[in-house]
């Protein structure tokens, strides 16, 4: 049995069709499969479910000017600096790799010579792919990372049709009578005889173990008897998650020509990427992603404003692209009432003390999600996770 407090399957997966009428699908939550997510190619393959090429060139726009894909780059010191350390990483010990998630990124990057213009786009980028600034983030979470994954940082496929088609099938394959929507948890007690959960809306479940795939915040509002170790539930407070804003924009067409577009800036609207690629239509959406302190600003104001911010960033490099502006939505992921974030972030100092501890199991209960995965923010991590509790009980 799968209890679900929202009311659609999918979780931090979340597909919408912006325009019905151009079946033109947007992603509000994860986004991207790596072309080194096995486990999840596995499964598409297993359901039948086609990956398309997600990859993206990435344009700049960096104090007024604006840089085409291929008119930027990072000094041609840092990048023999930056692949050193990179090859490096291999040879790291265990020691080492301690004494690394002791410092923040910016501080690892400053120290190993990234300075000036190279350190404002390197924090521009990588603040993309963690959701907050690089000063909260474990100098070792971010180096394993970019040491271990793809070249384009995971950021490679898409399932055909939204990505929340793979839940979609694993709910049929699974029996849609299993899954109960709208089943928020409010107590989980344990004992010799196995698990009793019981609903907010009053339904009660007798069972013998539990997987439990909440993000931190939801865990933390279930009542738990026995109560959860002190230790684990002062890592679920420390822990935190990524404050992401997703503001998809459906203009009635694809100025920016390049189907391989994303923008980043270092203004406001953070970054800019075409989430229609591979669809056919004349119309197409770029989503202004915006992260951290941004995100909480941004999704606090009207569309008006939103519509505005994002002509005037762009505006002297695309003209003025307000009367191309159809229809806009948006989602911010620091109010989630379930996760209050996008995904998990590791700070400095957090990864080898604070991930085991949550990784442990609770008497019948077996804990996974992407916050305890090799890497946070993907898909992949929750597959990894969930079947790792699987084989475990």
């Amino acid at each position: 049995m799968i209890l679900e407090a929202r009311n659609r399957i999918g979780g931090r997966v979340f597909s919408h069709n912006i325009d019905p009428s151009e079946n033109l699908i947007v992603e509000l939550g994860a986004e991207w499969v790596g072309n080194s997510h096995t486990r999840i190619q596995n499964l598409c393959n297993e359901f039948g479910l086609s990956l398309l090429n997600n990859q993206f060139d990435s344009h700049l726009i960096y104090r007024g000017k604006y840089y085409r894909n291929n008119e930027w780059d990072y000094s041609e010191d840092w990048k023999k600096k930056f692949h050193f350390l990179l090859e490096n990483y291999k040879h790291l010990t265990t020691a080492d790799k301690i004494r690394l998630d002791k410092q923040d990124w910016w501080r690892y990057l400053v120290d190993n010579g990234c300075t000036g213009r190279d350190l404002d786009i390197r924090e521009l980028l990588d603040s993309t792919d963690f959701g907050e600034t690089i000063r909260s983030v474990s100098a070792f979470a971010a180096l394993a990372e970019y040491a271990e994954s793809s070249e384009k940082n995971e950021m490679d496929l898409k399932i055909k049709g939204g990505n929340s088609m793979l839940a979609t099938r694993l709910a049929e394959a699974i029996g849609e009578e299993n899954i109960k929507t709208d089943h928020a948890v409010r107590l989980i007690v344990q004992d010799k005889a196995g698990v009793r959960v019981t609903c907010m809306n009053g339904q009660t479940f007798i069972g013998d173990k539990i997987i439990c795939t909440a993000p931190t915040f939801a865990v933390k509002k279930i009542k738990w008897m026995p109560e959860l170790p002190v230790d684990q539930l002062n890592a679920m407070n420390e822990l935190q998650y990524a404050r992401i804003n997703k503001n998809p924009l459906l203009f009635k067409e694809r100025f920016w020509k390049d189907e391989n577009f994303d923008l980043v800036t270092d203004q406001l609207p953070h970054y800019f990427y075409h989430a229609t690629k591979n669809q056919t239509s004349k119309k197409g959406v770029l989503i202004s992603y915006t992260i951290g302190e941004k995100a909480a600003v941004v999704s606090g104001q009207e569309d008006a404003w939103k519509a505005e911010m994002i002509n005037q960033t762009l505006q002297p490099h695309f003209g003025d692209v307000r009367s191309l502006l159809e229809t806009q939505t948006n989602y911010y992921w620091g109010n989630d009432p379930y996760s209050y974030g996008s995904y998990a972030i590791y700070g400095k100092g957090q990864w080898f003390r604070v991930r085991p501890i949550l990784s442990r199991s609770h008497i019948h209960t077996h804990f996974a999600g992407e916050h305890l995965a090799d890497w946070q923010g993907f898909m992949e991590g929750a597959i990894d996770t969930g079947e790792d509790a699987a084989r475990r009980i």
